[in-house]
Order: structure tokens, then sequence, then C-alpha cells
């Protein structure tokens, strides 16, 4: 399948989950079944451009008509596991989470309130015939959300500078169950120690997330197109989810002040990329 585009786009992070093929029911088993012996399949970055290539037409548009055949696939121990894209299920959740970021005018100028409207009444219609559906992948720009990093470990961290046309790699690859393990831990240190708050809530949703997907799975933690503007040194240096389980342990054993010194750490790091969103 041709590229659209040879453009890094970058900024986008993701959470995924990979479910082996018995996860899925046929023909959907078949297809993926087929579609993992592809030798062409296409990378994140294809995903992004396509997106950005349907807000250019006027009207735009905001969510794919049709959903996409596309996954990420991976071989684990000899199981072929798949990341489905869906993208138009993705699309409709990512409209209401813009809503929600954006001011109305600044909102209106890039998707018109008509073009907003007409894709709630298709989503609307469309979880009515399929109400158990979920995305498989979760998306963030800018940042990782502190709590994803609760669902994996440092040892797991995977770290690839990158060369010529390779581009750099920062991600974690971890069982579903032991991120389900992680998410209850922190759970339930973090309720005996803190007030409620972002990190709880966040953990709490993440984990309801991972409870609907086969138990075999392999859950993936990418910082995407983010490697293309962090610099080498930040990336090579960045051991977040080593800080984030030092802080929930640092609080499992009444260590507050090491608990504030490991979210000093976060904090200082996540505000310095935040910051680059600010300059572009």
């Amino acid at each position: 399948m041709p590229k659209v585009s040879s453009v890094v786009v970058p900024y986008a992070t993701y959470l995924r989950v990979y479910e082996p093929l018995a996860a899925f029911p046929e023909p959907e088993r078949g297809h993926w079944a087929r579609y993992a012996r592809r030798p062409d399949r296409p990378s994140y970055q294809d995903e992004l451009r396509r997106a950005l290539a349907d807000l250019l037409p006027t009207p735009p548009v905001p969510v794919p008509v049709h959903e996409s055949g596309d996954a990420f696939v991976l071989d684990v121990d000899g199981v072929v596991c798949v990341c489905p894209w869906r993208t138009r299920l993705r699309g409709w959740q990512a409209l209401g989470e813009l809503a929600e970021e954006l001011p109305k005018p600044v909102l209106d100028a890039v998707l018109p309130e008509v073009v907003r409207r007409q894709a709630a009444q298709d989503y609307e219609r469309w979880l009515r015939r399929n109400p158990d559906a979920r995305p498989w992948i979760r998306t963030s720009t800018w940042q990782v959300p502190l709590h994803w990093f609760v669902l994996v470990g440092d040892e797991e961290r995977e770290y690839g500078k990158g060369s010529g046309d390779e581009a750099p790699v920062l991600r974690y690859r971890t069982p579903m169950v032991q991120a389900r393990r992680r998410v209850a831990r922190a759970l339930r240190t973090l309720k005996d120690t803190i007030d409620e708050g972002p990190l709880i809530d966040g953990l709490v949703d993440v984990g309801r997330w991972l409870e609907e997907f086969h138990p075999r799975s392999l859950v993936e933690l990418d910082y995407g197109g983010l490697v293309h503007v962090l610099p080498a040194g930040e990336l090579e240096g960045d051991h977040s989810a080593a800080d984030v389980a030092a802080g929930i342990d640092a609080l499992r054993r009444g260590d507050g002040d090491a608990a504030g010194v490991a979210y000093g750490r976060l904090v200082e790091r996540w505000r310095a990329v935040r910051d680059r969103r600010s300059a572009n």
C-alpha cells in the first residue's frame, strides 16, 4: 500500500492492545490472519497522515466514511497478535474530546458546527448497532499521560536512537496480565495514601478498558511521533516508568519525601515537553 506522504507527523503518543487471533470471531479472524501475512503493512505514521489528509477538503471529513481494514501486527512468542486501527470509532471519540479542549470559535473554524452535528448523529446511530464497541488504541498529544506508565516497567523499556532512514523508537511492551496487576496494586496504594484526583481517575478508566481484552494480549506504550521532536539525550534519559513506579512504591512505604522527589522529576520532564508544544 503506498504511503500518503514521506513527511513525519510528530506529537502523538499511543497506548495499544494487541490481541491474539483467537480473540476475534469469524470472519474477522480470517481477515486478520490474511492481513498479517502481507509484506506491505502501513505504519502508525501512515495512519496519522490519512487522518490529517481528511481534514483538508471543504467541508472537512472528521471521521472516515468507512472503517479501516488495517491493523498493527506483532508475533508474540509465535502467536500472531493484532491491534486493529478502528479509525472511524476513534475519530468519533476524538471529536468529542476536541469539543472539550478547544474554545468554540477555534473549534468552529477547524470543524464547522454542522459537520460536528452530523458526525455526532452518525455516531449515535452506529453505537445503537454496536453497543459493545471499544478501540484497541488510545492516543495522546504532546505527552504520555502519567497513568499509562503504571502499566509498564522500566525493564520493558525499548530505546533505539535510529540512524539514516531509521527513526528513533521509545516504547514499552508488557503482557496484559502484568499490566492489570500493576494497575490493581497502584490503585490500592493511591486510594490508601492520596485524595481522589486525575491519576486515580485515569487508572480506574484504563483498568476498565484493559479488562475488555483477551488475557493473553500484549500492551504497548509507544512514544510514537514524539521521538521526532525530543533531543536524543532527553529520550535516552527518559525513564518515566521507573519514576512513576518509584513514586508509588514510596507512597506504599509511607515515604512522602521520596515520592515527592520522583514526582518532581516527572513534572520537570513533561513540563519541558509541553513547553515545546507552546513554541510550535
